[in-house]
């Protein structure tokens, strides 16, 4: 089967790698489905992509930032025509279904637009002087060239929370897309540069972390980084980063409770863990990995999550009637397998799944069964550990207070859920859960793209995607103090005249 070449997208040139290498981007349900094959790229290219934002820079920065919206706002029109094109391009180079693939570039579409509004606000502050004939105030400036290295679970959607607050800003930005899923921010790009996005100011470099993406955090020409994945590479990214004074978010793993209290909406629950732990595979940041329900219905919800996730079709993405695609790839797989063994060496009872689909449909995919462990303890590694896979671990309590102990007493902060009647105990739990984000009678997945997106502990470094969250990020603040009193007046000294 051919399959296409593409190149790196540097200074608006489609350009090959200077390491004359390449890579085969594949199909996780089918490994015979070739989506194209792209550049292993290296330190050189990302210096090329570089000088070309820099120089980009100089006259985007000047672009009214209404007119740096409008192209956002086109973005978002083409991005709504070719949805159902992008979603199945996407379910074939990552595997979820193509239910959550519309979902992803949707996610997209809603950031052009949300982001499209802000080029006519991006709001400072006019504040009374303490002098005479003084004025003050603050305006947000761009902050220059961004590197951006983005995960392959989201691939058009997480682009987008960085790309589209970064330009609306009036920066210009360097790329990297994960190698398991380049071509849904090549589709992306190409929609903003349809719409009017002049050459240089977003540049695509594909490639493999250590090659490609170090030389992104680490070079001087770039003045702020964001990365989105793992806690041990992110460890590393703010490091290097931060030997060099360059802002940088991290958004990173996590270990997400549900609670489930025994006045809860039991069949919504189920509903809700069912799509939280097994929705894109359990390949999410903020995927339900851990069940904390109240001993006292205990034993019903397990019976009825066990058939429930024993009951979900798995297979390729882009059949309308399978609810769980692959993992993105074969690392994911024995990370899975890793895992299943550790729980059952623990002493966590193994419920359903556990292993990997082979067979018929499965043999030319990275297939992995939805799997759900109970008697699980809470500082039990696969009660602790980030597996991004379909595996859910269920803990018993005896408590609501136990159930929020259990839920902050991991090393990660992202997402938490908790299913409960009870109003007071909602709002004990939006008070006490160590999460960026808490949902109530939903699942911890399902964040929408106005609102602040990220997480304390090891999940973050305090900055957001999303919202506002994210223009604080791509902006830096700068005062502005207009004398016309046309004599020196000396701020906290001359007050007193």
């Amino acid at each position: 089967m051919s399959h296409k070449l593409y190149k790196n997208l540097i200074g608006g040139h489609s350009v090959a790698s200077h390491t004359g290498k390449t890579f085969l981007n594949m199909n996780p349900a089918n490994s015979d489905d070739i989506v194209g094959e792209f550049q292993s790229s290296a330190a050189k290219d990302i210096d090329d992509a570089v000088n070309a934002a820099e120089q980009a820079w100089k006259s985007w920065r000047l672009t009214p930032a209404p007119k740096r919206a409008e192209i956002l706002y086109r973005t978002g029109e083409l991005l709504t025509q070719r949805k159902e094109q992008y979603a199945r391009d996407m379910t074939r180079e990552m595997g979820k279904v193509l239910s959550e693939t519309r979902g992803d570039v949707q996610e997209a579409i809603d950031t052009a637009y949300y982001m499209a509004g802000e080029g006519r606000r991006l709001f400072g502050q006019t504040t009374p002087s303490e002098l005479k004939s003084k004025f003050a105030m603050s305006v947000r400036m761009p902050v220059g060239v961004v590197g951006m290295i983005a995960p392959w679970n989201f691939p058009m959607a997480i682009p987008s929370w960085k790309l589209f607050p970064a330009l609306v800003c009036g920066n210009t930005c360097v790329i990297k897309p994960a190698e398991d899923t380049p071509l849904s921010t090549y589709n992306l790009v190409e929609c903003l540069i349809e719409a009017g996005l002049p050459a240089g100011v977003v540049n695509v470099v594909t490639g493999f972390g250590p090659d490609a993406g170090a030389p992104i955090v680490s070079h001087p020409g770039v003045r702020a980084v964001s990365f989105t994945g793992s806690s041990e590479v992110g460890r590393i990214v703010g490091q290097t980063a931060a030997a060099n004074f360059k802002p940088c978010s991290l958004e990173m793993g996590g270990k997400n409770a549900m609670i489930v209290l025994d006045d809860a909406n039991l069949d919504l629950a189920v509903e809700g863990a069912l799509w939280g732990a097994f929705g894109t595979t359990g390949q999410r940041c903020t995927a339900t990995s851990r069940i904390i329900v109240h001993q006292k219905i205990a034993a019903e919800f397990t019976k009825k999550l066990v058939a429930r996730a024993d009951a979900l079709k798995v297979g390729d993405g882009l059949d309308e009637h399978t609810q769980m695609g692959p993992q993105v790839n074969q690392q994911q797989i024995e990370t899975s397998i890793r895992y299943t063994e550790i729980a059952q060496k623990e002493g966590a009872h193994l419920l359903t799944g556990g292993s990997v689909l082979e067979d018929g449909v499965y043999d030319k995919g990275h297939f992995f069964a939805p799997t759900v462990f109970g008697a699980v303890k809470p500082k039990m590694r696969i009660a602790q550990e980030e597996v991004f896979g379909p595996v859910v671990s269920l803990i018993e309590v005896d408590s609501f207070e136990e159930s929020l102990e259990v839920a902050n007493g991991i090393q990660y902060g992202l997402s938490t859920a908790l299913y409960s009647r009870d109003v007071n105990k909602a709002f004990q739990a939006m008070r006490d859960l160590e999460a960026g984000i808490t949902y109530i009678n939903a699942p911890t997945i399902g964040a929408e793209v106005h609102l602040p997106f990220g997480g304390v502990k090891q999940t973050g470094n305090g900055h957001r995607e999303g919202g506002t969250g994210a223009l604080d990020f791509y902006t830096t603040w700068k005062s502005l103090y207009i004398d016309y009193s046309d004599k020196l007046q000396r701020a906290q000294i001359d007050t007193g005249e």
